[in-house]
């Protein structure tokens, strides 16, 4: 079909999510035809970079035959079948048994889904749940932060810590609550030290759980790097100032690896980049490299032993979806990951990653970038009016979809984000020329924006 004919029957039809929808009721969308590596091109044949790896999750980049060869052959083997009533299928199985020996939980099981939102979901009714099966059903409240995504689901968009995912949903209710955002770049006080920062944020945590009672709090949930929300790293100290308190008040850590997972921020996941020690893992995107849809939470013994004692009372663990174990969705994961092992994708990924923080220091230097900051091979530069101040533009400029859009005439696909932040997050496959491309894109797409303001 033409472009055009395309087009129309878009807005005839189809509710994009996560889209201003009156601007798109006038622009009309951009249609992906097909992709190849970290390029993808559009329906009137133009090539691009991703800068996004999607949605942060084609870490094998496109068009990667051993993945399309093992949803080929599952579909001809065993298309479906439930994991319901204690039946299986040997894809799941050995996924699982796969992602035991990845995660840094000794031991944990793992409850599939379709999504990091249900998953996210899925982890605030297992802490529900545990807390009920041990005898401790007032610990309810799940500590989140500002500038947190989490996920679109009512529960796990009542984590999010981003208002326009709250305002007209009545969300987020009254046991989600949400701590300063770690954001040292905004919310740090004049002249306060990183270190300085995360002391004033684990006071606040502290203070938070005193006027709450530890007895009502079950959980904090956290991204390790907070990507959607600005892609904001924790200020030095943080992780190892509030840990000892939420241990010290048996609160337990869901570490979010929706994102940081499968080797983004230099290690395998983002807890290891920054010494954090989950409790539960909330896995999803780079799962799989988005060739299928499917997400994880990996539980610790401690939790399975409670939650399968108190479900023997009532016969039935009465949670699951319909397509959780997919046996496609797992053996394209299975096989995603043994890519990832035989071609030592996280090392590659790692050393793509200094090369991007290299590049990304000229365009800290650029009269619109008041701030680059990230970790390997994800990255936000934050777009300012006055660098020394730290001014914003007024929200009514779109400053950084402007600067989205200017990229994407540059061939670039990068992500304008709250707070006026550009987000990149190329897939990992990506080599030293590709980074070179995507740095001189994102500056001479800057450039144009730059002019524009100057007129």
């Amino acid at each position: 079909m033409s472009t055009d004919a395309l087009g129309q029957l878009d807005l005839d039809h189809l509710f994009h999510p996560s889209t201003d929808l009156k601007t798109h009721g006038r622009t009309g969308p951009l249609v992906w035809q097909r992709g190849e590596g970290v390029h993808v091109h559009d329906s009137e044949g133009r090539r691009y970079l991703e800068g996004m790896a999607g949605l942060w999750c084609t870490a094998l980049g496109y068009g990667e035959p051993e993945l399309v060869e093992a949803a080929r052959k599952q579909m001809e083997t065993f298309s479906y079948g439930p994991l319901f009533a204690g039946k299986a299928n040997e894809p799941s199985i050995r996924l699982a048994a796969k992602l035991a020996e990845w995660v840094p939980i000794e031991g944990a099981r793992f409850l599939f889904g379709c999504s990091g939102s249900d998953a996210n979901d899925t982890q605030v009714k297992l802490i529900r749940y545990y807390f009920n099966a041990i005898g401790k059903p007032n610990k309810k409240k799940i500590l989140s932060r500002g500038n947190a995504y989490h996920g679109v689901t009512l529960a796990s968009a009542a984590l999010t810590g981003l208002p326009a995912f709250h305002k007209h949903f009545d969300l987020p209710g009254d046991d989600v609550i949400h701590l300063t955002a770690p954001y040292h770049y905004r919310q740090a006080l004049p002249g306060e030290s990183e270190e300085d920062f995360s002391q004033r944020l684990a006071d606040e945590l502290a203070e938070v759980i005193e006027r709450e009672g530890a007895d009502h709090i079950a959980a904090m949930i956290a991204e390790p790097l907070m990507a959607a929300g600005g892609v904001i790293p924790p200020p030095k100290g943080y992780f190892e100032k509030i840990q000892p308190i939420l241990r010290d008040n048996d609160i337990l850590l869901i570490d979010d690896e929706v994102v940081c997972g499968f080797g983004r921020t230099g290690n395998d996941f983002g807890c290891q980049t920054w010494n954090i020690e989950p409790a539960t893992m909330t896995l999803a995107k780079a799962l799989s490299s988005a060739y299928q849809p499917i997400s994880a939470v990996a539980v610790p013994p401690f939790m399975y032993e409670a939650i399968t004692e108190a479900s023997g009372e009532i016969g039935l663990f009465a949670h699951g979806l319909t397509y959780a174990g997919h046996p496609v969705a797992a053996a394209v994961a299975l096989r995603n990951l043994e890519l990832m092992e035989e071609r030592g994708i996280m090392a590659h990924a790692a050393r793509m990653g200094e090369l991007l923080e290299a590049g990304l220091a000229r365009v800290r230097e650029h009269p619109l970038v008041g701030d680059v900051r990230g970790k390997s091979l994800i990255a936000g530069v934050e777009l300012v009016a006055d660098r020394e101040s730290h001014e914003r533009f007024p929200a009514e400029a779109k400053i950084a979809f402007k600067a989205a859009a200017a990229c994407l005439e540059e061939g670039l696909i990068v992500r304008a984000l709250p707070g006026d932040t550009l987000a990149i997050c190329p897939p990992l496959i990506i080599n030293e020329a590709q980074v070179d491309e995507l740095v001189e894109k994102l500056v001479r797409g800057l450039n144009r924006v730059e002019k524009s303001v100057k007129c």
